[in-house]
This record gives structure tokens, C-alpha cells and sequence, in this order.
């Protein structure tokens, strides 16, 4: 099994069922660091995080991140999440291996809503 440590305490965190956070509803299975409330999902089937693990300010900062990027790609012009995320990376200046929201610390986020908005403003 892997180990995933926390971003803000430096302790390893365990591999749990999500029911832990989400009012006993299974969502599958997450990391979580009990002493900072940070959590992260794993891709189904594996104990492979989604991201990082990320505490209540930064779980609000990705919701309103993905509020303003998903559209791009699930909007009327029907484009790929590929196109969306390859577009992303251009005008935040990474690689496209670095650029997923799950990934991202809370001015990232916040750089990503501010995009969005302006693309949204542009069209």
C-alpha cells in the first residue's frame, strides 16, 4: 500500500471509507488526515489519490474552481475535458501534467475561476 502524506501536518494519512466525512454515505474510499480534516478520493478501484488531500478551505476553493472550468468542456460546444485541461494549462503557464484541479493549492484555484471568467467574458 502506498503511503500519502499531508500537505499541512507532514503525518501519513489512512485509507478509509468516505462514509468517515460524508455523513456515513459511501463514496468510496478516501485518504484522510484525521488531525487536519483533509481528505482526498482515489481513482475507483485503487488506492491512487485524485489530487491532494485538501482541508474545508480548499475543497470550497476547487468546488467553485470546477464550477467555472467544467462548463468549457460539458457547455454547448460539446468540447473534450482533454481540450479543456490542454487550454487550462496554456494560459496558467504549466505543463499539461500538472494542470488538474484535483492537484491544485487554493490561488490556483482562485487563477483558475478568474480564466474561466474572463474566456466567459470574451465569448
Amino acid at each position: 500500500m502506498r503511503t500519502v502524506i499531508c500537505d499541512y501536518c507532514g503525518k501519513p494519512a489512512r485509507l478509509v471509507n468516505s462514509s468517515m466525512v460524508y455523513n456515513g454515505q459511501d463514496h468510496g474510499m478516501i485518504w484522510l488526515c484525521h488531525p487536519c480534516y483533509a481528505w482526498v478520493g482515489v481513482h475507483k478501484g485503487t488506492d491512487e489519490p485524485l489530487g491532494r488531500l485538501a482541508d474545508a478551505e480548499l475543497r470550497h476553493w476547487k468546488r467553485q474552481a470546477h464550477a467555472a472550468f467544467d462548463p468549457l468542456w460539458r457547455g454547448r460546444e460539446k468540447r473534450t475535458r482533454r481540450w479543456a485541461y490542454e487550454w487550462l494549462a496554456q494560459k496558467m503557464g504549466l505543463p499539461r501534467e500538472q494542470t488538474h484541479i484535483g492537484m491544485f493549492d487554493v490561488e490556483q484555484c482562485k487563477q483558475v475561476i478568474r480564466i474561466c471568467k474572463e474566456a466567459k467574458n470574451h465569448e
